[in-house]
């Protein structure tokens, strides 16, 4: 059941897609708390939510300001990051509700930081609509929620693959040199993101002619090997009335203006730009149709930063900080007391400006708003422009897009990244514990910066972080200017490992794409939490570095350095999978509970839960020759027990996602994938190779342990070499007869 409860006058932030009528009276399990609400939380209570935020899974602890904000440092103690996602979840005992805060400004939440036993928020102006969903477990309510805020955004199919990426690729032959490495390495891509160097004095919808003589044809002859190339595009517009975009948006009248009626100035990568007014339709839908200019070099697909937007300096602001500079210079002494908050804090306080943000102003529905009210609309409003604009340049295509900044709504027009994170071990966990809170706000097409943005990697980072990271819907490998180069081709003494992780990763996109079809269009979940599956599990709740993945598979990254292994809890017995590369692989059956599982630096745990089906193709050099028609089922089917796996086919292009026979299901058996079934032993013929195989190998005795195991029946699976085929797969049932069949 979904609630609306309405105060004030709130700004329309179009977040919702439903329509719902304003309730009144008492809204149930908060209290009122001066200008916001509160809850108080018993000690076993969780809390769930908040999208891109640091710390755990479960929030309780800390406090929080939504407020979408340029933070390259991703620390604990942070109240931002770059998205403003007012969803929470919380569980105590047997309560289970959801809230969400539909405000375009700063929203406060206070989750067990004042006082352990209290819940409370409030935001900063008395205008807003709270929602709330009851009626259901986790899993229930996070679907009533997406069913409320709309579809996510779906990509193209070769968005799955590996995205490599670097701000550093300054001219065509760097994008080329690294599309040749990654062929000479034998490793799968399927696309190159270029960051600001290729723009022309980083003004945005135009190419550096010497850098990039000919953007069509390296488009062409990268599109021709399975590449697409992904360029940015950041919020602010370059002022130079050479520029086209700069003279229009004037003209118009498109851009932010200060109180006085003047466009409103700041510095990013251009230096002095001007902001469009992203909250007008018709600013939106000329700033997105000027993606064209791109669109036309057969470009497919962007990535939008700085849509915070992200503020160097203001030149009023900047010349205010000179002058007192100037009277400090004269100074043969400049003590500790005016040093810090005069020289440190004055530069420091130069970017991201909250005065800076409340010195210029929207036009919506007729009226000024000012923009610190509404400001975490402006990073989505940008998605939302090109979104739009996609829908008229591409028609019936779809087109990749994600960005920084972000606010619940504009899930529907684009994905996400989690922005500027650096090259730790800490940064890898805050990827793992963050991924189930954006998707259940509906980011679905999310990941992290693999390997780490900013600071140098190393090689185990690198490879831990991929073995994560192949998980991801959204995998990229970034990395900023002036740290260590992180290609994967650049890091000889886990290459091998690295090469078998990214074709593990094309080897699982049957299960992957079907998993993330099945999220967008059923609103069910791709990344979540143990404790929404098993919510009576009181080790289940504790649980912050294992994540469900889709119905049938649980992941257990390991996240620590020089680690050889990890703890694991496993709510119900399922099978481990200890994969060092999709043909070569370890697999044990192990009980619920509590383990200690070795694993190396060249493996990953994944684990398949029982009942289930996971659908495995051949890796394949890039998403285009991907062959998801000829796949091996990896399952997990206690005794003897048959099970089916609807998988989701498309041509991966089109926007026709909803037709019928884009799934295989049991209404046609010619779509019907099955796991082995108990009296379905394999053709003779087949068990005379493998009778020999075996016993020639000398395994014998491991059968017949594997037999007394499993009693009635037990699935084997390896790989083999036949006299006319190499790295066939075959997997063979075993049944309870009196004799081993051998």
């Amino acid at each position: 059941m979904i609630q609306r409860f309405s105060f004030g006058h709130p700004f329309p932030t179009q977040s919702v897609v439903l329509s719902l009528p304003a309730e009144s009276g008492p809204i149930p399990f908060l209290t009122p708390d001066g200008s916001g609400w509160q809850l108080t939380l018993s000690e076993q209570a969780a809390v769930y939510g908040l999208g891109e935020m640091p710390r755990g899974i479960n929030k309780r602890g800390w406090h929080y300001i939504a407020n979408n904000t340029d933070e390259s440092r991703h620390s604990e103690d942070k109240l931002s990051f770059y998205g403003a996602h007012n969803f929470l979840l919380v569980r105590d005992g047997s309560t289970c509700f959801g809230l969400f805060v539909d405000f375009p400004g700063k929203v406060y939440y206070d989750i067990g930081y004042s006082r352990h036993d209290l819940l409370s928020f409030h935001t900063e102006t008395p205008d807003y609509d709270l929602y709330l969903l009851s009626g259901g477990n986790e899993n229930a309510i996070c679907r009533e929620f997406r069913t409320l805020i709309g579809r996510s955004y779906i990509p193209p199919r070769w968005a799955f693959g590996l995205a490599q990426s670097r701000w550093g690729y300054k001219t065509e032959e760097d994008v080329r040199e690294v599309a040749r490495q990654y062929k000479e390495h034998d490793l799968p891509l399927d696309m190159i993101c270029m960051d600001i160097e290729y723009m022309q004095d980083y003004a945005d919808f135009t190419v550096n002619k010497e850098r990039f003589p000919d953007l069509t044809k390296l488009s062409a002859d990268l599109k021709a090997q399975g590449i697409r190339l992904v360029p940015i595009i950041d919020a602010g517009v370059r002022v130079d009335p050479n520029d086209s975009t700069c003279t229009e948006g004037l003209e118009k009248g498109y851009f932010c203006k200060k109180a006085d009626g003047t466009p409103f100035v700041a510095a990013v990568w251009p230096g002095k730009a001007y902001f469009a007014d992203f909250l007008r339709p018709e600013v939106r839908e000329w700033f997105g149709h000027k993606y064209k200019a791109l669109t036309d070099c057969g470009i497919e697909g962007f990535w939008n930063d700085m849509n915070e937007p992200s503020l160097f300096y203001s030149p009023e602001r900047l010349r205010a900080f000179l002058d007192d500079m100037a009277a400090l210079r004269e100074k043969d002494n400049i003590e500790q007391e005016e040093f810090f908050p005069r020289v440190v804090g004055g530069a420091m306080g130069l970017m991201n400006s909250p005065a800076d943000y409340a010195s210029f102003y929207h036009e919506a529905d007729g009226r000024k708003v000012r923009h610190d009210q509404v400001h975490n609309l402006y990073g989505g409003s940008m998605t939302r422009a090109a979104g739009e604009a996609f829908a008229d340049l591409r028609p019936g295509q779809r087109t990749l897009l994600y960005s920084r900044s972000s606010f619940i709504g504009s899930h529907r027009y684009g994905g996400i990244w989690l922005g500027d994170n650096n090259s730790s071990w800490a940064q890898l966990l805050a990827n793992i514990q963050m991924m189930p809170s954006v998707q259940m706000c509906g980011f679905l097409y999310s990941g992290a910066d693999l390997c780490g943005f900013s600071c140098d990697t190393t090689p185990d980072l690198a490879l831990r972080w991929l073995e994560f990271g192949l998980l991801t819907p959204l995998m990229r490998n970034h990395s900023a200017v002036g740290t260590r180069m992180q290609e994967y081709y650049r890091f000889p003494e886990v290459l091998p490992a690295v090469r078998n992780m990214i074709r593990l990763r094309y080897a699982l996109l049957p299960y992957l794409y079907s998993e993330f079809m099945k999220a967008a269009l059923e609103n069910t979940s791709y990344f979540r939490p143990l404790a929404f599956d098993y919510p009576d599990d009181p080790d289940a709740r504790e649980v912050e570095d294992q994540l469900l993945l889709g119905e049938g598979l649980m992941a257990a990254p390991v996240y620590v350095q020089n680690a050889h292994g990890r703890h694991v809890y496993l709510p119900e017995p399922m099978k481990l999978l200890r994969l060092r590369a999709v043909d070569d692989y370890d697999e044990e059956i192990l009980p619920a509970g509590h383990h200690y599982i070795r694993c190396a630096l060249d493996e990953m745990l994944l684990f398949i839960r029982p009942g289930h089906i996971i659908p495995v193709a051949q890796p394949a050099n890039n998403t285009a020759e991907l062959d998801d028609a000829s796949l091996t089922l990896w399952s997990f089917l206690p005794n003897g027990e048959s099970a089916e796996y609807r998988m989701y086919r498309d041509d991966g292009v089109t926007t026709e996602y909803e037709k019928k026979e884009h799934w295989k299901n049991a209404a046609d058996p010619s779509f019907l994938i099955k796991a082995p079934q108990k009296g379905r032993p394999p053709p003779a013929r087949h068990l005379v190779f493998y009778r020999k195989l075996y016993y020639n190998i000398g395994v014998l005795y491991k059968l017949r342990c594997a037999a007394k195991r499993h009693g009635a029946f037990f699935t084997l699976r390896f790989w083999c070499k036949s006299m006319r085929e190499v790295s066939k797969e075959a997997e063979l049932s075993w049944h309870k007869c009196p004799k081993p069949v051998i």
